[in-house]
């Protein structure tokens, strides 16, 4: 678990921006810091507007820089003028407003409520499955907080995803620290079940996203777990599939549970058996054994799969982890590591989105976005973005087909043909 401290300048829209970080910090176990001195990380949300507030946010982020381990920068000027932070000296993660929450939280796995209950926002239910997770990473405090995975039965699951479209979700997030572990502690993994059973056991028209499953959990049921998603409509084409480094070395001392070939071992399953997917990973970067070597075989591996949505986070010790003892890389270092492999996972973003321009998806809305638009998640949970939304009367919940029009490389923007 993490403190954050969050600072945001500019309009509602950005307010609103810093509200969803927030909500999604909070549901992965994170919170507020009492002060800054006292955050693990500080996140401004920077505006554009003028000349002197541009001064103004470079002159914060210098500050703040000062005051905190590790800073983060999102927001307006961010996204439009991103190398003002790096040619002022500032040593920060420069993001854009959804990969906030996955930087933060540092390849740990997520943290879920201490009830495991579901929440339904807006028309959003986040299902946590279990408890707990089998790993036992170098880095990761989280485990100190949730200790061994504890899994309710696929019933119970069941009967909470059916409660959540009951009370109006059209969309049901799976969490856990890591939701491929799910059933392991009654002796046998039963996600491909729990997954099967919600799709096919619940009526209504709602789409299942699946959340973060190591390689470790999932080789050895990804042949079934992808039958799953080759039958069921209603489940995203979507894996969260967190890698961490290309090296075996690197995670031989994160003592992950699996190694490179596993990796890319459920990467080709589903590469084979589905035509449309979305690859999402997470790479940390400067770990305090990775060598030049190591890092180069993890652009390596990047370049390779292709990943379709990738967190790029700079390691960050976290206190009473064994990592913590190691001694670490420099500052100037990480950066230049982070910097090489954000920039490379910018072109592979890129050229995914770039691919979707000129054809039609099925979406549904899921939430509003900035101004008088919506953000819309394809079969393979892709963002598409509909500007002037109240044009076509769309609003969260609705499902439609759209035509992709362009990209702006982590996102895409469509128009719609016809509305379900």
């Amino acid at each position: 678990m993490a403190t954050y401290h969050i600072e945001t300048y500019g309009c509602t829209s950005n307010q609103g921006e810093s509200r969803q970080i927030e909500q999604a910090l909070r549901e992965g176990g994170h919170y507020p810091a009492p002060s800054l001195d006292e955050a693990d990380v500080a996140i401004l949300n920077t505006c554009t507007v003028v000349e002197k507030t541009e001064r103004n946010m470079l002159s914060r982020a210098k500050e703040l820089e000062g005051e905190t381990t590790d800073l983060i920068v999102t927001g307006c000027m961010a996204l439009a003028q991103g190398d003002e932070f790096t040619n002022a000296g500032v040593d920060a993660q420069v993001l854009h407003w959804d990969e906030v929450p996955e930087a933060v939280l540092n390849g740990e796995c997520p943290t879920v409520t201490p009830d495991t209950e579901p929440i339904l926002d807006g028309v959003i239910g986040i299902l946590p499955i279990a408890r707990g997770c089998m790993s036992n990473c170098s880095y990761c405090i989280t485990k100190f907080a949730t200790g061994r995975v504890d899994s309710p039965s696929v019933e119970e699951n069941v009967r909470k995803a059916r409660a959540l479209v009951h009370a109006g979700a059209k969309e049901i997030r799976i969490t856990g620290q890591d939701t491929g572990v799910y059933g392991w502690d009654n002796g046998d993994r039963k996600l491909p079940e729990l997954l099967d059973r919600i799709c096919s056991e619940i009526d209504g028209e709602f789409r299942v996203r699946l959340g973060m499953a190591n390689p470790g959990g999932i080789h050895g049921i990804h042949e079934e777990l992808v039958d799953v998603f080759d039958r069921h409509e209603k489940l995203y084409n979507f894996i969260h599939l967190p890698v961490q480094s290309g090296s075996d070395d690197v995670l031989a001392e994160m003592r992950r549970q699996h190694r490179v070939e596993k990796f890319k071992e459920i990467v080709d399953t589903f590469n084979a058996e589905l035509d449309y997917w979305t690859l999402s990973t997470d790479f940390i970067v400067g770990f305090p054994t990775e060598t030049d070597a190591d890092h180069e075989q993890s652009m390596e591996l990047l370049a390779e799969v292709r990943p379709e949505k990738i967190n790029v986070t700079r390691f960050s010790k976290r206190p009473g982890t064994d990592a913590a003892n190691m001694k670490g890389l420099g500052g100037t270092l990480k950066k230049e590591r982070s910097k090489a492999m954000s920039s490379l996972k910018m072109e592979v973003v890129a050229a995914a989105y770039e691919s979707m321009i000129g054809t039609t998806q099925d979406v549904l809305v899921v939430q509003d976005g900035v101004g008088d638009s919506v953000k819309c998640r394809d079969g393979a949970y892709r963002q598409i973005i509909v500007q002037n939304a109240s044009e076509y009367g769309l609003s969260p919940g609705d499902f439609c087909t759209l035509e992709v029009t362009s990209h702006q490389t982590v996102y895409a923007f469509g128009t719609p043909v016809s509305l379900n």
